[in-house]
């Protein structure tokens, strides 16, 4: 699996195509501590007012913070808005 990762990293950056694309990695772009989207997630697993844990490829998005909302949902896209107080990737 390894070899296979480093065959398509390298193929990634010879033919200029993103890394996220190529290796099914997630996108993560915070707008100061009040928004917070994450692309190319593989579901919620937990929703509640101060956690949002999101399911990814390798590992989980653990987002914590207060009054936490899903202000877009999308099969490849999940915006989280409220204060965003803390975010870790757990592999």
């Amino acid at each position: 699996m390894l070899r296979r990762k480093g065959n398509l990293h390298s193929l990634a950056g010879l033919l200029e195509i993103p890394q996220d694309i190529v290796l099914d990695l997630p996108r993560i772009t915070m707008l100061g501590n009040k928004q917070l989207l994450v692309e190319n997630h593989k579901g919620i697993i937990e929703y509640t007012p101060s956690l949002v844990r999101i399911k990814l490829t390798q590992g989980e998005l653990f987002i914590h913070g207060e009054n936490l909302s899903l202000g877009n949902l999308q099969a490849e896209q999940i915006l989280v808005e409220g204060v965003v107080q803390e975010v870790k990737y757990d592999i």
